[in-house]
């Protein structure tokens, strides 16, 4: 069955892939500014500061960054955990994609690519956890 779809609310809006390199980057880092977003970016593709600049206002205005302006340069922070996000994000997926079936959107991730052992355990030991939940 199909989770029920909620009303889009401004601060849980999905970010692009692109707005995705650049939040990576601010949660392993805590906060940023624009100059140190663009140079870890820029080791990893091509990118133009104006353009990290951009994006990163744009972020600010979505709601996914926030930005303090008592400092010189203003410096970024997420404004939403990363798990959170990706919460969100695979909810998105799992109805875009998965018709909202969690088997499907699971065993489509398994048979993607191979999982180490180590993995594989922490799956069953979830999946424990889970079962002694709805016990």
């Amino acid at each position: 069955m199909a989770r029920p779809k909620s009303n889009p609310d401004p601060s849980r809006r999905r970010p692009t892939e692109s707005e995705c390199n650049i939040l990576s980057i601010i949660w392993d880092r805590g906060t940023a500014t624009v100059r140190e977003v663009y140079e870890d970016l820029s080791q990893r593709q091509e990118v133009g500061y104006t353009t990290v600049l951009k994006f990163m206002q744009i972020m600010t205005e979505k709601g996914l960054l926030e930005r303090d302006v008592s400092v010189r340069p203003q410096v970024f922070r997420p404004a939403r955990d990363k798990a959170d996000v990706q919460r969100d994000m695979v909810g998105d997926l799992l109805d875009r994609v998965f018709g909202g079936s969690p088997e499907s959107l699971v065993l489509g991730a398994l048979s993607s690519r191979p999982s180490t052992p180590g993995e594989i355990a922490k799956i069953r030991q979830f999946l424990d956890e889970m079962e002694g939940d709805s016990a």
